[in-house]
């Protein structure tokens, strides 16, 4: 198995849609693994170009409850790939994503909300 670190910020918060029961944030997501595979000599990071993401291992994590999500790709996918000496792999990615979020509306305008933003990853 391998241990997966994840970090989420939230960019924004760009719709809330009470009417479709959804909300849509713009969110950087940032994982870092280490691979004994890519180890190297050295003492300096390698950054490498997003579009390599293919040529390497990385986790399937998924955002429940999505309904829609894209990567931003204005002039090249914003993917940022770092690969330290020791084999660790930070891999960062820019997303927006549409969130289903059941709402009770019963008591408006006095009501409250919680919406939740939930990653997982499939185990095989």
């Amino acid at each position: 198995p391998v241990s997966v670190g994840m970090s989420l910020d939230i960019a924004s918060i760009d719709t809330i849609s009470e009417i479709n029961m959804d909300y849509t944030a713009t969110i950087f997501l940032r994982q870092r693994w280490t691979d004994e595979r890519l180890c190297f000599d050295g003492n300096k990071s390698l950054s490498l170009d997003g579009r390599l993401v293919e040529m390497l291992w990385v986790p399937d994590t998924f955002i429940v409850d999505s309904k829609k999500s894209f990567l931003h790709d204005i002039t090249v996918e914003n993917r940022l790939i770092r690969i330290y000496p020791n084999g660790t792999v930070l891999y960062a990615l820019r997303i927006t994503t549409t969130v289903a979020c059941s709402m009770d509306l019963t008591k408006y305008p006095m009501d409250k909300q919680t919406c939740t933003l939930q990653l997982e990853s499939c185990k095989i």
